[in-house]
């Protein structure tokens, strides 16, 4: 299938190279120079596991341009996936979208045949039939349904394995304008899938919906475990991984997700609760859920704070392991590292801090306030206290000698039960979040 992928962003272009992987013409779509010509060379516009090489095995199908109409006519559908920023409300932006479906819809006019528009990109319920559509028709002077499909198609992915994400979905979700627009873009998908994952077609807002509330259950389910891991900290002998694993057999839990560390961050987590709990009291309708799991969420990096607090001085030196909000990404975006740092520069603590691959994102948000350290054993080795605040597979081989060279015990919090308490006591205070010390 010819495709248009319009947006070569973190989540557009591994998405351009996922589909031309599986055989399609893709050609990506973008106003930045420099992302379209570095995915006309054969370069990744973006930081993601397997992007490159994915693009070097589909070279023959992939190619770029800024030109909507070169696009557009060279392809029989077109997906849209920029950015829909939060505004004032919380409620997502449109404005990207918009003007791409000014775009797409001019190039239309240009051609007779018929054309799907997919969004990938994640919108309000209401928004793909309502000025979505409307500036569809409005631009392209066609009629979505009879000469001109639309869909909304959005993915489930997370950064640092959004290939894997894309190439292995739980489902497919599609909202469709009428039949025949849903079976071009089923078809797209089985290109990509083998075997082909549940499909679930539907109308507009109820996709709209179902993508807000796949999101907003998860992070229910996160700050369930983080209360549980608050609890287990006060409660003698309690450990919230026994408890997370022994509830999460019961099928209607589940285990995933469910895991007492630091709050979800990221650019799609905190920004749908809130956008979930802003369309509900826009209809009138509670919320209570969606803002407990947001407050509790804003609640970890205090309760951090609070451990340090009571155990070490102000002036002392802090370190941070893991600025960026997940491992295998350099986003950091709501990342609890780096909000642990911002609050612990404010407390007037120093902060030492060390992350694979965000250091460089941290130190444009935070300048020169913290210091940069070049590996996690530096990092652990001038601090007074130690935060592993992000889930780095390197983090876990930390040796107690980095620490031991320090005259007074280190205060080690470890979010995430990486490493080896015992082996560490000698040296070190730690503080396992989640397990009572008593």
């Amino acid at each position: 299938m010819y495709v248009a992928v319009v947006g070569l962003g973190k989540l557009g272009s591994p998405l351009a190279a996922v589909l031309a992987s599986r055989g399609n013409h893709v050609i990506g779509v973008d106003l930045r120079l420099e992302s379209v010509h570095d995915l006309r060379e054969g370069r990744a516009p973006v930081r993601e596991p397997q992007l490159q090489q994915l693009i070097d095995s589909s070279r023959d199908h992939l190619n770029a341009t800024t030109d909507y109409v070169e696009a557009i006519l060279g392809s029989q559908i077109t997906i849209v996936i920029v950015p829909t920023p939060s505004d004032e409300r919380g409620a997502f932006s449109n404005e990207y979208v918009l003007s791409s479906i000014r775009e797409i819809g001019l190039a239309l006019r240009k051609r007779d045949e018929y054309h799907v528009v997919s969004i990938t990109s994640t919108v309000m319920p209401g928004t793909t039939g309502g000025e979505i559509r409307e500036a569809l028709e409005r631009h392209s002077g066609r009629q979505v349904g009879q000469d001109v499909g639309l869909c909304y198609n959005p993915e489930f992915v997370a950064l640092g394995s959004v290939i894997h994400d894309m190439l292995h979905p739980d489902f497919v979700l599609i909202g469709e304008s009428d039949r025949r627009a849903g079976d071009v873009l089923e078809e797209l998908h089985r290109s990509v899938y083998d075997p082909m994952p549940p499909v679930r077609r539907m109308a507009f807002v109820n996709a709209e919906l179902a993508k807000l509330s796949v999101n907003t259950f998860i992070t229910t389910k996160i700050s369930y475990a983080n209360m549980l891991s608050d609890i287990c900290d006060r409660l003698p002998g309690a450990d919230v991984d026994v408890v997370t694993t022994a509830i999460g057999c019961d099928s209607r839990i589940g285990s995933k997700y469910l895991r007492g560390a630091t709050g979800y961050g990221g650019p799609c987590f905190p920004r749908d609760n809130i956008a979930f709990a802003q369309l509900a009291r826009s209809l009138g309708s509670r919320a209570d859920i969606a803002e407990a799991t947001d407050r509790l969420n804003r609640y970890q990096v205090d309760r951090i704070i609070g451990l340090i607090q009571r155990r070490v001085l102000r002036e002392s030196r802090v370190g941070i392991l893991g600025l960026s909000y997940k491992p295998s990404t350099p986003v950091i975006e709501e990342s609890p590292g780096l909000a642990i740092a911002a609050r612990l520069l404010d407390e007037r603590y120093s902060v030492t801090a060390y992350d694979p691959m965000a250091l460089p994102a941290a130190q444009a948000v935070l300048g020169d306030r913290i210091t940069a350290a070049p590996d996690a054993a530096a990092c652990a080795s001038t601090c007074d206290a130690l935060v592993i605040a992000t889930a780095w597979p390197e983090f876990r081989n930390l040796s107690p000698a980095a620490v031991s060279k320090r005259e007074a015990r280190t205060l080690i919090v470890d979010c995430w039960r990486i490493l080896p308490a015992d082996q560490f006591a000698r040296v070190a205070e730690v503080v396992q979040l989640g397990r009572s010390a008593h």
